[in-house]
């Protein structure tokens, strides 16, 4: 029976919103903190090096950049983000089969130039930024949201990606297509009562795990609280009752 992951391990807390010297520092004061995710606006301000950084920590880094684009560029970007040491990886799933299929070659073949564990590449669904009204009436996409996030995993899944970036609400349907080791990594986390901010599909960190999710992306519920560490230690104990 595989080994069910410590809490901490399976909360990765967003760094957005912060400089690299905030993040390091960040970072630094929760020695129990396993996974930083460096998005876009962090890695445009720090670059390559504040993923080396927080590596040197002892983090493991989840790099939210969720590349788009033709196939050749998306190999070269994801086999660049596997020799940084990056241990997930985004790409959009809509960039279609052929592109995922080359990033994820891609992306095993510069982790093992670098002598680094192989990433695992998250496929990402439809922003949990979107709300079904809005997505379709400004993407005039006709297929209802979650339809579309399934056949989106599917490719996903069909082309050899480890998994997908989805919201909570979706998580359960997923997971009953798609089993372990296939990982399911939601943002849209927030604890019952707390304010949603600008995420539209929402769970707490202990149903979002309860129906299928792997791993949680938790930002502000955290890196906003009075006392960061405590909020980290209150949903790893969530986690853990």
């Amino acid at each position: 029976m595989p080994q069910i992951p410590a809490p901490a391990e399976r909360i990765i807390v967003a760094l957005d919103g912060m400089g690299p010297e905030r993040a390091l520092s960040f970072a630094a004061a929760i020695p129990e903190l396993c996974w930083v995710k460096v998005g876009l606006e962090l890695f445009v301000a720090g670059g390559p090096a504040v993923v080396s950084q927080l590596r040197d920590q002892g983090k493991r880094v989840f790099l939210d950049l969720k590349f788009h684009d033709i196939p050749a560029t998306m190999a070269g970007a994801c086999r660049s983000a596997a020799q940084l040491g990056a241990g997930l990886i985004t790409v959009h799933a809509c960039a279609g089969e052929e592109a995922l299929r080359g990033a994820q070659a891609a992306a095993l073949e510069g982790a093992a130039a670098a002598g680094l564990a192989p990433p695992t590449l998250l496929a990402v669904t439809v922003l949990t930024s979107w709300d079904p009204a809005r997505f379709s009436a400004e993407l005039t996409i006709t297929e209802p949201l979650p339809r579309y996030v399934s056949r989106l995993a599917g490719l996903a899944a069909g082309a050899g990606i480890g998994g997908c970036v989805c919201s909570p609400l979706e998580v359960a349907s997923l997971r009953a297509v798609h089993p372990l080791p296939f990982a399911l990594v939601t943002p849209g986390i927030r604890s019952v009562g707390a304010a949603h901010d600008d995420q539209q599909r929402v769970l707490s960190p202990a149903q979002a795990i309860a129906v299928g999710a792997s791993q949680l992306v938790i930002g502000r519920p955290i890196t906003a609280a009075a006392d960061p560490a405590a909020a980290f230690a209150a949903c790893c104990a969530e986690l853990e009752s």
